[in-house]
This record gives structure tokens, C-alpha cells and sequence, in this order.
């Protein structure tokens, strides 16, 4: 009892304390661990048999109830949560202001003031036992020195989870969230929050603010799009490209591919222009500081949030240092340590990883080249003649499935490093997981549009001097009206993809689950013999059945849902100038992922362990870095990838306009015969077979082809015009990407991270509490 004497106040808890604490039903328990059936006197038997035990010495209450599996419902003792409460209140400590350390108010109080009314109060308790109840009992140490987790992996417990309670605030949400007839409707998030905790609450304020805000970011792209689709025949660049029959290009593959005319890919040049054009630039610039202003208009939210919740001053750190010393008087808290070995280990390992993930990206490059070759020999005409559309749409189908993969492989390679890594706390082992995680993630997503939207057609060579794989497979070119077409299309697959059939997959396989457990646990009838009365079932039975026929969660859940929505903010923001109609997908997507999300936590998956928060962590500077990331790929995609600056420096430097002959003349004509270079048929290269002709043409009149390239006819070397066109093309980049990042600084500056009320009800609370402080001084002086 040494503990008790040190841990609990020497004053007696008011009555007001100890009902906080007490279970409203006598038959109300925090927590169910369930376990196979188990010989009497086997080993797994002992295992189970001394960690209860240990719970038991500790005061916990436990009842067992047995069916095909046996239940243990897990009752904490009062003493533990008055101590807890005891050591994180301070009365008299002052509340921090929100801009003295932090840019948003850091955490508080949360055992005074947290729910109001009274009756949100016992919903917070509530929390409170899941919580502290689920640190102790991973945290318990049996004589073999294992822990529940150990347990869980040798098949001593099968599962261990909260109970979903039977309450007027569960069936609330269950009426007016978790339903897909709510999905236009504001989320009850202070009703989430007294039910899941804070986290998840943050979680799902942070979504909702997020598909909000996106709203204006897809009406923009919406625009751009249509106003794309309105010039769909009025391009002087797309006319010349339809009117080019008599301009013979160069096979697109060196054995069975003829030449070709360039009038042949006239409708493909038109829906090019529909997404690269001037608009492209504004959007570009416009989505930059959208990323900006939603995080800035967040963080003021979250404040918001925060402060009705009266999380300021909460410390993590300090409140499991309080646990852990509940659960353990004699426990020392882990030292900050620092290990440069382990850390250029861990680091090598990831530059590892990532250089697989790299070497992924070169064989989807590596299939496209060896499809289109394939597919240029196929018996069926229209995949013959469209080989390379076929080829780079099958390649995005791959690489969603090479994503869906490696997601797996990236989670436990993730897992492995920060058990090397060794974390002091488990927040810190979270952040640190997040962190190579999302890296992972991101060259899995983006390796392969990287390629696409700035290598692609760039490193191929050219006619007679082809850069080639193993010496045989050429590497695939653009098309003459440019490659943010092969972008486009690239990101439409995969968005699409990962937004129909991974959410399908994400709630059907749930919801299969959870109907198979019922129907396996439904129960038999039993053949009634005469006057035999029939037992009535223990009510706890029910519930804790119930709850375990529904499907798993893990400390991953919430953080899935989390990544899944990082990743594709990084495809609505990074080559957002390559597909305008991303943000539109995404805030599709995401009204029906709030609903989806919400209930699968409702209707099909076990209660999460509430977890209190007060931000959304580390993401916070994931979706910061992105934004970053964004600027520099949309200026590389324009620059680069586009034909904006060619176009420009074309009608600047080299246009009939410069003549000023005729002033209604389009600047930009000639822009595509101008882009086009010659190449002289007598120089293919030996093994090399010359290709068929077209039916129109005699083989002997084609005495040379064109390529996309800016290369002098005589020797193939780069032209003056490739080098204006290759500085200007720089000097864009380093002048877009300085504009829109001042952009984003003064866009941060200019909205404040937290509301001015918050801070003058922090400066107000300050004020109080110093006056009080001094004015009890005064009174004591005086007495």
C-alpha cells in the first residue's frame, strides 16, 4: 500500500470526485479481452492465468464469461483514477498564452474544465478510464516479464478492445453522421469528440475544413478546364497540326512502325491545348497559395477548436509520465538518448529504400518502352496503330498496383526502423513513423510521374542516335504537341483508381467481415426438454459479443485515414498544373470519405481508444513541406513538362509578329513547323530497318522525316533557338517559384495562425489569475 500513501492526496476526495469516476450501471466495463479456449493446466493457460493476476493485485475487478470463446470484462479500481486526477491538477498553475511558445495554444486543464455541461462531463471520464485503462493494461508485466502484447502475439489473448456503449450520444451520430443522407451536412464534432476522443474529432474537424475549403480550389480548376474545352478548336498551335498532311514524321519504333503524318494526331493535339495553355499558369499560381491560406485558415481553426475544448497546457509526456507512475511507483522514465551510429544506419536503410522504390519507377519505364514495342506487332489494328497510348495506360494501371504493394511493404520496413531506431515515447516512435512512412509513400506515388513529367521524350536521343535499352528497346517520345498529355492522363488513372476501387475495397471488405463473424456467431437453438425453464442470458454476454463480431482496429486506423488523405492533397497540389481537374476528384472523393469514414467507426469496427490531442501532430508539417513541394513541381511542370515557355519564346523571339507586316496574324503560327527538326533517312542507323512507307507516297520521294526536337539538320547538334528556349525555361522556374513562395510568406503573415479573441481570452484568464494570486497574498499579509 506504499503507493497509495504517496500517490493520494492525504485530504479525502470530495463526493463530487468520486462519482466523476464511478460507472453510472454497476455492470459497466472498460475493457474486454478475449481468449481462445484453453486447456486447463497448458502453458497458455499459466500465461493468462498470471496476467490476471497481476491485474487482480492491482485492484482491478474481472469477470469471465465463457461461450466459444472466453471473455474477460476489465473493471479499473476508483483509487486509480483519483491519483490520476490528483497528480495533473493545478489549480494554481498559469494558463500559458498561445504565442509565447507555440503559434497554436498548446493543451490544458482537461480534468477541471473539459466537457460542460455535467452530463458531457461523465462522457469525458469516460474517456478517461478507456484510456488510462488500456496504458495499464499494455504496460502490465507478468513474472515472465511479458507484456499483453507479447501475450497476444503467442495466441494467449486473441483481441482486447473498448466497448461500444449503448447511449444517446452514439445513436445521435448514428443518425446525423454515420449515414451517406448527411453527406451535405456540417459533422457534430464536439459529439465525436465526447465519444472518440479528441484525436479523432481532430482528425475529422481537420477533413471537414479540408473538403470545404476544396471546394473553391475545384470550382477554380472547373473553370480552367472549361475554359480549356472553349478553345477546343481555336488554337493556332492545334490547327497547324491538323492541317499538316503533308508532313511525314519519323517512326515511333524501329521495326514494324511506318511513317506517319503528322495531321493524324489531330484531335490528340486539341485535347492537349485543353489543358496546356495560359490558364495553366494562373491555376498554378493559384493553387499555391490556396495551400497556404487552407493551412494558415486551419490553424486558426484548430485553435478555435482547441480553445472550446480547453485543451491549452496539456502535455502528453507529462501526462504518461503520471500513468506510468500509477501503474508503477518504482518506474524511471526513459532518458533522452542520441545515437549518431543508429542514425546513419536507419538513414542508409532509407536511402536504400527509396533507391528500390527509384529502381520500381525505371521497371514501369522499362515496360512501357517493351509494351509500345510489343504492342506495334499486334494482330489487332487499333491497338497496332495506338501503341503508345495503350502501353502508357496499362504502365498507370501497373504502378497502381505496384502503389497498392508496396504500401504493405512500406508499413513494415516503416515499423522495422523505428524499432532500431528505439524512441523514448510513443509519440515520438509515431512521429518518427509518420515521417518515413509518408517519404515511402511519396516516391512509391511519384517516382513514376516524376518520369513522366519531366524525363519522358527528354533523354530519348534521336533519329539515328536513339538512347536505348539493353541496346535494343528505344526509349519512348513525346508527342509533338507536348508530354503534359502522358501527365495528365497518367494522374487521371491513378486518382481514379485509388478513389473508386481502394474505397470500395476499404468499406465492402469490413462489411463482409462483420456480416461473416455474425453469421458464424449466430446462435443455435436449443431443443427445449419438457418443463425445463429457459435460462436467461447475462445481458454483458450480448454486448461483449456484439462488440467482438465487429472488425479490428489498431493504433494504424486513424493513421491510414490520415495518410490516405495527405497523399492525395499531394496529387491535388504538386502536378495540380498537369490535371486542373484534381481538386475536383478530391472533394468528390472526400465527401463520401467523411461518410465512410464515419461509419465504418460507428457500425463496423471496435470502439478506438480514445486518444486526447489538441492538433493533428506531425502532419502538420508534412502538409507544410507539401506545399513547398508543390511550388517547385508546378513551376517544373510548366517549365518543363509544358509548352508554354517554347510557345513564348517562340512568339517573342522568332513569330512573323516581330516583321509587324500583318497585325492580325497569330503570333504563334509557324510555332509547329519551327519546333519540328529534319532528319535525312540515309542516316538511320545500320541495324535499323528502314520502315514501311505510306500508301500515298513512293519510297524513293521520302528522302527525310521530322522529330520533336530543336537539332540542326546537318550534324543533329542543338540549335541557338534550343538554348534560348532552355534559358528561358530557367529563368521561369527560378522566377515562379520565387513569386509564389513570397506569395505564401506574405499570405502566412498576413493571416494570423490564432484569433484574436483566443489570445484576449488567454490575456484575460492571465490577468485573473494574477490578480486572485496577488489578492490572496494581500489577505494572508493582512490576517
Amino acid at each position: 500500500m506504499q503507493d497509495e500513501i504517496l500517490l493520494t492526496p492525504w485530504r479525502r476526495f470530495s463526493d463530487e470526485d468520486i462519482e466523476q469516476f464511478t460507472p453510472r450501471e454497476e455492470e459497466k466495463w472498460d475493457f474486454v479481452l478475449v481468449s481462445d479456449i484453453h486447456q486447463v493446466g497448458s502453458e497458455k493457460e499459466m500465461k493468462r492465468k498470471k496476467f490476471l493476476d497481476e491485474l487482480r493485485k492491482k485492484g482491478f475487478i474481472i469477470k469471465k464469461i465463457e461461450d466459444r470463446k472466453v471473455f474477460y470484462g476489465v473493471r479499473a479500481p476508483k483509487q486509480i483514477f483519483w491519483k490520476y486526477q490528483r497528480l495533473l491538477r493545478k489549480p494554481n498553475s498559469r494558463l500559458q498564452s498561445p504565442s509565447d511558445s507555440q503559434e497554436i495554444p498548446v493543451t490544458t486543464r482537461a480534468t477541471q474544465h473539459n466537457c460542460l455541461p455535467r452530463a458531457a462531463s461523465n462522457h469525458s471520464f469516460s474517456l478517461l478510464r478507456i484510456r488510462i485503462v488500456n496504458f495499464i493494461l499494455q504496460n502490465t508485466v507478468t513474472p515472465d516479464l511479458e507484456k499483453l502484447r507479447d501475450l497476444m502475439k503467442k495466441k494467449v489473448f486473441e483481441a482486447m478492445f473498448p466497448l461500444h456503449e449503448k447511449e444517446e450520444k452514439r445513436e445521435f451520430l448514428k443518425e446525423h453522421w454515420a449515414r451517406w443522407s448527411e453527406i451535405f451536412c456540417p459533422q457534430p464534432i464536439e459529439k465525436i469528440r465526447c465519444y472518440f476522443g479528441e484525436k479523432v474529432a481532430l482528425y475529422f474537424a481537420w477533413l471537414g475544413w479540408y473538403t470545404y475549403l476544396l471546394g473553391f480550389a475545384a470550382a477554380a480548376g472547373l473553370v480552367v478546364f472549361i475554359a480549356g474545352i472553349t478553345t477546343f478548336n481555336s488554337s493556332q498551335v492545334s490547327k497547324e497540326i491538323c492541317e499538316a498532311t503533308t508532313t511525314i514524321m519519323c517512326p515511333l519504333c524501329d521495326q514494324q512502325c511506318p511513317f506517319w503524318l503528322l495531321s493524324d494526331t489531330c484531335t490528340y493535339a486539341k485535347v492537349t491545348h485543353m489543358i496546356d495553355n495560359e490558364g495553366t499558369v494562373l491555376f498554378a499560381m493559384f493553387m499555391a497559395i490556396w495551400a497556404t491560406v487552407f493551412l494558415e485558415l486551419w490553424k486558426r481553426q484548430r485553435a478555435t477548436v482547441v480553445t472550446d475544448w480547453d485543451l491549452y497546457r496539456w502535455d502528453e509526456d507529462e501526462e504518461e509520465l503520471a500513468i506510468d507512475l500509477i501503474n508503477n511507483l518504482q518506474h524511471e522514465p526513459r532518458q533522452y538518448q542520441h545515437s549518431y551510429f543508429r542514425s546513419t544506419i536507419i538513414l542508409l536503410l532509407v536511402l536504400v529504400m527509396i533507391a528500390v522504390m527509384i529502381g520500381i519507377a525505371h521497371a514501369l519505364v522499362i515496360y512501357r518502352v517493351i509494351a509500345t514495342a510489343l504492342f506495334t506487332q499486334s494482330p489487332f489494328e487499333f491497338v497496332r496503330e495506338q501503341a503508345n497510348m495503350v502501353a502508357m495506360v496499362t504502365g498507370a494501371v501497373l504502378h497502381y498496383i505496384t502503389i497498392v504493394i508496396m504500401t504493405k511493404v512500406n508499413r513494415h520496413v516503416a515499423l522495422f526502423l523505428c524499432d532500431l531506431e528505439k524512441p523514448r515515447t510513443f509519440s515520438q516512435r509515431e512521429n518518427n513513423f509518420t515521417v518515413k512512412i509518408f517519404t515511402f509513400q511519396f516516391f512509391t506515388n511519384f517516382s513514376s510521374l516524376i518520369y513522366v513529367a519531366f524525363f519522358l521524350g527528354r533523354i530519348n536521343g534521336h533519329p539515328g542516335n536513339y538512347v536505348r535499352i539493353a541496346g535494343k528497346w528505344r526509349l519512348e517520345e513525346c508527342h509533338p504537341s507536348g508530354c503534359i498529355s502522358d501527365l495528365f492522363i497518367q494522374m487521371a488513372i491513378v486518382m481514379l483508381l485509388k478513389q473508386t476501387i481502394s474505397n470500395m475495397m476499404e468499406y465492402l471488405i469490413p462489411w463482409v467481415k462483420c456480416k461473416l463473424c455474425k453469421q458464424q456467431w449466430r446462435p443455435r437453438k436449443r431443443k427445449m426438454m419438457l418443463g425445463e425453464e429457459e435460462e436467461d442470458e447475462d445481458p454483458c454476454k450480448r454486448q461483449w459479443l456484439s462488440n467482438y463480431q465487429l472488425n479490428e482496429v489498431n493504433i494504424f486506423s486513424l493513421f491510414d485515414e490520415f495518410l490516405e488523405m495527405v497523399i492525395q492533397y499531394s496529387f491535388t497540389t504538386i502536378f495540380v498544373a498537369a490535371f486542373p481537374l484534381a481538386p475536383l476528384l478530391a472533394f468528390c472523393n472526400n465527401l463520401l470519405e467523411i461518410r465512410l469514414d464515419a461509419i465504418k467507426m460507428r457500425r463496423l469496427c471496435r470502439r478506438m481508444v480514445p486518444r486526447k490531442a489538441n492538433d493533428i501532430g506531425i502532419w502538420l508539417q508534412v502538409l507544410e513541406a507539401i506545399g513547398i513541394l508543390a511550388v517547385i513541381g508546378n513551376g517544373l511542370v510548366i517549365a518543363i513538362t509544358s509548352d508554354f515557355i517554347p510557345v513564348q519564346v517562340y512568339k517573342y523571339l522568332y513569330s512573323p509578329c516581330l516583321l509587324g507586316n500583318n497585325t492580325d496574324m497569330d503570333c504563334t503560327t509557324g510555332y509547329i513547323n519551327h519546333s519540328l527538326s529534319i532528319f535525312r533517312i540515309q542516316d538511320f542507323e545500320p541495324h535499323t530497318k528502314v520502315p514501311k512507307t505510306l500508301p500515298d507516297f513512293v519510297r524513293e520521294e521520302i528522302k527525310e522525316c521530322r522529330y520533336r526536337d530543336y537539332r540542326n539538320p546537318d550534324d543533329y547538334s542543338y540549335t541557338a533557338q534550343f538554348w534560348h528556349i532552355f534559358a528561358a525555361r530557367l529563368a521561369f522556374l527560378i522566377l515562379f517559384e520565387h513569386v509564389a513562395l513570397c506569395v505564401k510568406l506574405i499570405a502566412a503573415w498576413y493571416v494570423p495562425d490564432v484569433p484574436q479573441w483566443v489570445k484576449n481570452q488567454f490575456l484575460d484568464r492571465q490577468h485573473n489569475d494574477l490578480r486572485k494570486e496577488l489578492s490572496m497574498m494581500d489577505f494572508s499579509t493582512d490576517v
